[in-house]
């Protein structure tokens, strides 16, 4: 979506992965390489500071920042996983194709069925990142 001489609103990159106010997002994988632009707006868009892995209660989206060097993706999205409400998600964000520790997709698509989750959705959220949405499969009760 992009602005319009009617005033319609630019989509945002919070406004992209479906944040609200009031969710509780921990944020893990920081590095001084993450995008603090994207991670301001996040912050702005729920209102609220995210979250570490010390929270020690459960969140309603994890944000994994990933890179090629950060070891086995699949044990990352499982330790993701730790403080996850049930029905949540994970967004992977990762550096696009083309820069520095970029992740392929192949590795993305291998890695999430074998932590139990499903891939949906990828959005741009920055210049140098993109997101991939992950979740648990719904089971029948």
């Amino acid at each position: 979506m992009s602005s319009t001489a009617g005033g319609g609103a630019t989509q945002t990159a919070a406004d992209r992965l479906g944040l609200k106010p009031g969710m509780v997002i921990q944020e893990l994988g920081w590095d001084n390489d993450t995008d603090d632009e994207l991670r301001v707006a996040i912050e702005d868009r729920i209102d609220a500071d995210m979250v570490d892995g010390d929270y020690g209660n459960v969140v309603d989206v994890v944000l994994l920042w990933w890179r090629q060097n950060d070891g086995d993706l699949v044990d990352g999205l499982v330790d993701s996983l730790t403080d996850l409400v049930g029905g949540g998600e994970i967004w992977l964000l990762t550096p696009k194709i083309g820069r520095p520790n970029a992740v392929d997709a192949a590795d993305i698509s291998e890695a999430a069925p074998v932590a139990g989750l499903a891939q949906t959705t990828t959005a741009t959220v920055s210049k140098d990142w993109s997101a991939t949405r992950l979740v648990a499969p719904k089971t029948v009760a």
